[in-house]
This record gives structure tokens, C-alpha cells and sequence, in this order.
């Protein structure tokens, strides 16, 4: 039996975060991923701190920004990789209200350093922005393909990653602690995002799988370097290719693509662009977003059995910071927030 502090089950960003958070307290792990159907593999990877529906910060913008930035430059010196693009977020507005909308929000102390003052007038003859576009500053991608890829490549080689399906049933609580399949831990955190569901310790009725599909169009007349915001997202990638989406499929849980996906991202590009286009690629995946739109940290019963879940569409702004809570939950005893703390469904 190989004995280590802790057995991390998913390895999404929320998996990537705790981990880090485990090698920066010097703590011995293993990691079980199938590398299959996770929300981080298919999210388009932008790190956006604004609702540009209407024009609000995200929840605890400022805090997750100043965690994730650093966090990810962190990651690219620890894998030798480029993962991090500055790129512009232009949103497309649709009538002048909006440009007033978007003044008096950039006029909030909140919103003042990611909101530019200067309405940006469209000169793309393909771009259709007739009220012009606002752009949101310090925004950044991530190359989540090659974030997931290489953190596999470097917990395969430190031999802390287990890539066989994972089976619940395997795990035998002993004396307070874990075993699983020649492994024993004192604690176990579950970081599966939709899977959890099918999870027989996760106990709380308040996580909502959200299917999202994303279309993958050519246009080479576009020649657009900054992602644009309309209904979906608009996010240039390279060859004149571009990722479009997300969806939000309610009820739907499968992992399949669908033509009602496919038209309603269809609709929202002729919106936004009025040049010809291919489309390339569908994918789909689904989100684990929670009742009342906040995360999930912390135990259910208080058996060292921990969750990190429930990030939505927000999870590489927020899993960095959200870790750093757990973490200092689990090694101080201090309470967690509130609004994240999964006992608070108990009530």
C-alpha cells in the first residue's frame, strides 16, 4: 500500500488548482483522470472578469483576477509552455442604450480598470457593429488543449496520475481515511465538475450539468484578432479559424452534438459577421454549474472527504483562488465563505 496525504479524483482546472496548492504545501498525491469529457477540455479559455450581458462584474471579479494571472504565469515557467494570450474582448453593441449602459458602468469602482472609457467604431467591412464596441481590458485566453495535455505530461512523469476510469466503489474508508487500488490517504478531494452527479458521497441536490456547444467556423475574409462578444462568443484561433459558442442546453445531458445547437450558433454568427464562412467542427460539453450560481468547497458530513466543484462558466477566473480557500479550510480549521461552503444546502 503506497501511502500519500491525499487522492485527487478529476483533472480539470479545478484538479490543476488543488494540485498546485498540494505541491506548494509539500504534500504527497495521486490524481485519478480518465482524460475524458471535461469541461475544461472544451471551454473556449477566455478569462473575462465582466457579465457582458449587462455589463456587471462577476462575482468577486477583482479577487479571482489578482489570484489567476499570476497563477497561470506561474504554470507556463513550470511547464516550460506558452499558455497565456493578451487578447482583446470586444463587445458588439446593439443600440445606442447600450453605449450609455456601458459609460455609466465603467464609471463603477468595481468595473473602472477592466471597462475601457472609449467606444471602438468598427472599420471591419465584415464585422457587423453599426453602434460600435466596448472593449474589456486585462482580459486573457488560456490554450486550455495544451494546459490539460502537458499537466498530464508532467504528473505522468512525477507518477502521481492514475489515467484508468474511476470506479466510486473502489474506495474503502479505513480509520478515517482512504484506500483505493494500492493506494491510502489520509484525505480525498473530488474535483469531477458534471460527474459528480453519479457521485454516491456527493449527497446535495444543487449541481445542474449544462451542456454547451461550441461550432468551430473558417472565414478567411474575416481577419478578426480580437474576440468578439455578440450572442455567443467569437474567439479567433489560428488559419483563419474561429470558435464560436457557448450554448446552453437545459436538459440535455449528453455528450452529443445537436442541429438545434448548430442553427441557434448558425443565427447568432449572421448577427456578427457578414462575410462567408465553413463550418469546421462541433464539439460539446457540460458545465457543473449549481442552484444558486456559486461554487461548491468543502465536506458534507466532515470526514475528510472534499469537494471543489460547481465553477460554471467561470472556472479558469476562479479555480486559482477558490483552491487557496479549500486549502487553508482544510489546514487552519477557519471557516469557509459562505457562499461557497456546500453545507449551506443542508440548511
Amino acid at each position: 500500500m503506497k501511502k500519500v496525504d491525499y487522492i485527487i479524483v478529476g483533472l480539470g482546472i479545478a484538479g490543476i488548482s488543488v494540485c498546485e496548492q498540494l505541491e506548494a504545501r509539500g504534500k504527497y498525491f495521486v490524481v485519478y483522470d480518465s482524460g475524458k469529457n471535461t469541461a475544461t477540455s472544451v471551454a473556449g479559455g477566455v478569462v473575462n472578469p465582466v457579465v457582458l450581458k449587462r455589463f456587471n462584474p462577476a462575482w468577486k471579479a477583482e479577487s479571482f483576477y489578482e489570484k489567476a494571472r499570476p497563477f497561470y504565469s506561474v504554470l507556463e515557467r513550470k511547464l516550460n509552455v506558452s499558455l497565456v494570450s493578451d487578447i482583446r474582448v470586444r463587445r458588439i453593441f446593439n443600440s445606442a442604450e447600450e453605449q450609455n449602459d456601458w459609460f455609466v458602468a465603467g464609471d463603477s469602482p468595481v468595473l473602472e480598470s477592466f471597462l475601457s472609457s472609449e467606444i471602438i467604431q468598427n472599420t471591419n467591412i465584415s464585422i457587423i457593429a453599426k453602434h460600435g464596441m466596448g472593449e474589456v481590458l486585462n482580459s486573457f485566453r488560456i490554450d486550455t488543449d495544451l494546459l490539460l495535455k502537458t499537466y498530464r505530461e508532467y504528473l505522468e512523469r512525477k507518477g502521481c496520475l492514475v489515467s484508468d476510469e474511476f470506479e466510486h466503489s473502489s474506495i474503502v474508508t479505513e480509520n478515517g481515511g482512504f484506500e483505493l487500488n494500492g493506494y491510502s490517504a489520509n484525505r480525498i478531494i473530488f474535483s469531477e465538475g458534471a460527474a459528480v452527479i453519479r457521485n454516491p458521497f456527493f449527497t446535495m441536490d444543487c449541481l445542474i450539468p449544462k451542456k454547451g456547444e461550441y461550432l468551430f467556423i473558417r472565414a478567411p475574409k474575416l481577419k478578426c484578432e480580437s474576440i468578439l462578444k455578440g450572442p455567443f462568443f467569437m474567439i479567433p484561433l489560428k488559419d483563419d479559424v474561429y470558435q464560436v459558442g457557448a450554448t446552453f442546453a437545459h436538459g440535455d445531458f449528453s455528450f452529443e452534438t445537436s442541429s438545434e445547437g448548430k442553427q441557434k450558433m448558425l443565427g447568432a454568427i449572421a448577427k456578427m459577421i457578414s462575410c462567408d464562412f465553413e463550418v469546421v467542427d462541433q464539439i460539446a460539453g457540460m458545465r457543473p454549474t449549481v442552484k444558486d450560481r456559486r461554487p461548491i468547497l468543502g465536506s458534507i458530513e466532515n470526514n475528510n472527504m472534499y469537494f471543489l466543484n460547481g465553477l460554471g462558466t467561470r472556472g479558469l477566473l476562479m479555480a486559482p483562488l477558490l483552491s487557496e480557500w479549500l486549502f487553508e479550510h482544510i489546514d487552519t480549521g477557519d471557516p469557509l465563505p459562505k457562499e461557497v461552503e456546500v453545507q449551506r444546502f443542508l440548511n
